[in-house]
């Protein structure tokens, strides 16, 4: 048995979750610099609100892309854990490599799809005429490494939940300090504007996948993408979709969310909400990523401790996660909410953008605070195999909750502009609270009766 299996059963429960969720942590912030970075050199751009806002507009199919390498990514990788758990890496392996080829297919499909239908597409998330021409041009450009994307974050799940956390850290930093340093150069040395934004991110996630591939074929992994696995296993596929469709919602409904806000701030606010909404999207990823990272962390050591029946490492495990996570989107919060010219400034300067995403903020993130009590508990439905609850909960705060509010509160409020900023921290609120009761209901139940398993 491998020395990295062993200490997921074994080792310090504290040590292990610090050991695999900061490395975890500085990969999604690293992989957060993909973004960011494009926005704050397309904002110094002497269009660059109008610029910014076309990206924006395109930010939705960003993160659709990315929600398909979660669906298969997030799916598969918690249900590999729990067959190390059990000892069976040879079923580990073989979900492994059925994800990968999961994981190819659907970047062919998805990079046909949108690039046959962009036009229709960019016109339909709430494209002006003045925004339009941007968003065609990153679009074009960025679909063609959608390949890239899929094996470069779906495939990282797997370095991650063998314990190789400082591996997956590794594959998207390098992808981020290239694009870091193409970034300037595509887009003023060159003059290439938001194509080359596009370009400078699907370069940067081309060598990331390179990367990952590398090390899951490599010697140095426990498993190995293996080619007698990669033929599509029907039950296989059935329960990696099954268990990655939350996670899956999860980063897809955002597109839908985006794709509403987008159309209401139009309405009501112009080319400017626009510009203030896509800033205020990359600033709560500030918030959702390191989260991400934690949980991340976390993952590997309650899916292999709940396959080998240790529940009180898993009881342990959850508690950590809670509180860190709790108190970092707290704090968080509480900075944004102080200090938010100095977030906005970040990505732009021009006073009237600073003006109305200062204010925007402190209404959008009012409820975001509990974020961190709401993931720990969503994300260890994923990790424990519970996939419906967590499919349950994905659905409750974004469809049954934000959407609709994003568009009935302006029917009911004399301002509009914020109304559809006001449905963000009510839909925040409720979803939580409702998360956390589900939550120490299935805790309860669940721990209870293993411990009771286990006395007997």
């Amino acid at each position: 048995m491998s020395k990295k299996s062993v200490d997921l059963g074994t080792g310090s429960v504290g040590k292990l979750l610090v050991s695999l969720a900061i490395p975890s942590i500085i990969g999604q912030l690293v992989n957060l610099l993909y973004n960011i970075v494009d926005r704050i050199f397309i904002g110094r751009m002497p269009s660059g609100d109008l610029a910014m806002a076309g990206v924006g507009i395109v930010t939705p199919i960003v993160l659709l892309v990315a929600a398909f390498s979660a669906l298969i990514g997030f799916g598969g990788a918690p249900l590999t854990a729990i067959k190390m758990g059990e000892q069976d890496n040879d079923g580990a392996e073989k979900i492994m490599s059925n994800s990968f080829a999961m994981l190819i297919i659907t970047g062919i499909v998805l990079t046909i799809v949108f690039f046959v239908f962009r036009e229709q597409i960019v016109v339909a998330f709430g494209a002006s005429e003045l925004t339009k021409g941007y968003a065609l041009d990153y679009l074009s450009i960025y679909l063609i490494g959608t390949i890239f994307v899929q094996i470069s974050l779906g495939m990282n799940a797997f370095i991650n939940t063998q314990g190789f956390a400082k591996i997956g850290m590794f594959t998207v930093a390098i992808g981020a300090a290239i694009n870091i340093i193409l970034d300037p150069i595509f887009i003023f040395t060159l003059n290439m504007g938001v194509k080359g934004a596009a370009l400078a991110t699907i370069i940067s996630q081309f060598v990331s996948a390179l990367f990952v591939l590398n090390f899951l074929f490599g010697k140095k992994s426990i498993l190995k993408i293996r080619k007698k696995y990669l033929s599509l296993d029907k039950k296989i596929a059935i329960s990696i979709i099954s268990l990655g469709i939350a996670p899956f919602i999860m980063q897809s409904t955002e597109s839908l969310v985006l794709v509403s806000l987008n159309n209401q701030l139009l309405k009501y606010g112009g080319d400017i909400a626009v510009s203030a909404m896509t800033i205020m999207s990359s600033i709560s990823q500030l918030i959702l990523m390191p989260l991400m990272g934690i949980t991340q962390g976390a993952q590997p050591i309650m899916s292999y401790n709940y396959g080998a029946k240790q529940m009180d490492r898993v009881k342990k495990t959850f508690k950590l996660l809670f509180i860190a996570s709790f108190s970092y989107s707290t704090l968080m919060v509480v900075l944004l909410c102080l200090f938010p010219e100095i977030f906005v400034g970040i990505f732009n300067n021009k006073p009237e953008l600073v003006e109305i995403t200062s204010w925007s903020i402190r209404i959008y993130f009012a409820g975001m605070f509990l974020l961190g009590a709401q993931i720990s508990c969503q994300q260890t439905f994923l990790a424990l195999g519970q996939a419906k609850i967590s499919l349950f909960l994905a659905l409750l705060r974004k469809i049954m909750l934000l959407v609709p509010l994003i568009f009935i509160l302006p029917m009911v409020m004399e301002d509009g502009l914020k109304a559809v900023l006001l449905a963000e921290p009510a839909a925040d609120i409720v979803a939580c609270l409702t998360t956390v009761f589900v939550f120490i209901r299935f805790y309860k139940k669940t721990f209870t009766k293993n411990e009771l398993g286990e006395s007997k």
